[in-house]
């Protein structure tokens, strides 16, 4: 029986003598084993620690010697074994709750001198020093010829980069390391992202800058990065849009998408509402989604994209009459917030209602609608903007969208009011 884990060995004769223990652990290798005893030439059942320090390893006899265990934070990893002789508390720290568990019991058993031939002991030898090695946190690798081929990636890893390695795909080894928070591929040849990527609970910054990737799926959008991914980097790729689904990663507060081909930003970009830092220079957007209008942000950046010149005379027609049912039965499941799900209706129906656009009086149109274009200062959505072209401006043309010619109506007669004015 093994337990990797931090140990601290507290002598509880200190404060008798006005000292303290040093309250930190160090990484060690618990072992429970047999040890025969030179001096009464008697085989017992010892707890062996060892640790940087001592390779070697410190024995503690077990049989009728354990005072007592404190076990109440063992689902976090902690636990105390106190001892009789010597007068030592052992305790123990971040270890994996159910090896932890199963080393506790097992020292209970040694204790009690229950029958030894079903205790799962080991040998107690010295342990090599990898094994007692602080758990690696960071790893940067720039070069391929440090890529590790025949060695796994340290599991601890919270901070993992690696690029200028011309990986084509993500090594899913990566993947397992369940501690990772931030993940740096940037520079390599990645054409496309594995939706496991979704998987790495405590991801919060995922940085893919000059790869070749063409899309972003819809299923990573809707994994465990919703809740988790704060920073995104995918500035220098070949992505010429995003899903719908994009903004379900409602946690975003840095985006990089610079140096795509993007004809469009998501349609329900206003919905991520944490959002303080956007750029989106060199791209192919000619206008931005009326949804932009929700976003309070820190900085943008939309240099050298080919916005058009907004004129409220030119506009997509996409109304019949009258409206087909489906269509006017939709607005009534938005404008009345009906609730709706596949488990209702059609899941295309669904679709369809996700990209509803909002009208000028409020009211909501589905498939439906007169488009146009409005020039918008770029400063109602951000304290800093990065100027939109080389002629000073900060203004960006945003999708409006009416739900009847009356509607389009009123807004021409107010536009040619402001132009008289």
């Amino acid at each position: 029986m093994k337990l990797q884990c931090d140990v601290e060995v507290v002598n509880r004769m200190l404060p008798t003598f006005g000292m303290k223990s040093r309250g930190k652990g160090t990484r060690a290798v618990l072992s429970i084993g047999r040890h025969l005893d030179k001096t009464s030439q008697r085989s017992n059942i010892y707890m062996m620690i060892c640790t940087a320090k001592d390779r070697a390893g410190s024995k503690y006899k077990l049989k009728d010697n354990i005072e007592k265990f404190f076990t109440w934070f063992v689902e976090e990893g902690k636990a105390t074994v106190r001892l009789k002789e010597p007068a030592v508390d052992i305790c123990l720290s971040k270890a994996d709750a159910n090896s932890l568990k199963n080393f506790l019991s097992a020292a209970r058993l040694a204790d009690r001198g229950s029958d030894t031939s079903s205790l799962p002991l080991s040998t107690l030898t010295p342990v090599r020093a990898r094994d007692v090695e602080q758990p690696k946190k960071k790893l940067t690798i720039v070069s391929k010829k440090d890529y590790p081929l025949t060695s796994n990636f340290p599991y601890s890893l919270e901070q993992l980069q690696v690029s200028y390695c011309k990986l084509s795909r993500v090594d899913m080894r990566m993947l397992s390391l369940k501690a990772l928070r931030k993940l740096d591929l940037s520079n390599n040849h990645i054409k496309k992202l594995p939706a496991t990527i979704g998987d790495l609970s405590c991801l919060s910054e995922l940085i893919l800058h000059n790869n070749h990737l063409e899309a972003f799926s819809e299923a990573l959008c809707l994994s465990t990065l919703q809740r988790t991914l704060q920073l995104l980097d995918l500035s220098q790729n070949r992505l010429q849009s995003l899903p719908a689904q994009f903004c379900q990663l409602r946690e975003l507060s840095n985006l990089k998408l610079d140096d795509n081909e993007l004809v469009c930003l998501p349609f329900h970009i206003g919905r991520l509402s944490k959002l303080r830092f956007l750029s989106a220079a060199h791209n192919q957007l000619a206008v931005l989604p009326g949804d932009f209008r929700k976003l309070s942000l820190e900085n943008l950046d939309l240099f050298g994209n080919p916005f058009i010149q907004p004129n409220p005379l030119d506009h997509t027609m996409q109304l019949t009459f009258p409206l087909p049912l489906q269509e006017l039965a939709s607005r009534a499941v938005s404008n009345l917030r009906i609730p709706y799900g596949p488990h209702l209706i059609p899941a295309h129906l669904c679709q369809d209602l996700e990209l509803a656009k909002t009208c000028d009086c409020g009211c909501v149109c589905i498939n439906f609608y007169i488009r146009t274009a409005v020039s918008m200062n770029l400063h109602q959505v951000s304290h800093t903007v990065v100027l939109v072209d080389d002629m000073g401006g900060t203004d960006a043309p945003v999708q409006q969208h009416f739900c009847s010619l009356s509607c389009y109506s009123e807004f021409l007669d107010n536009s040619l009011q402001r132009g008289i004015r």
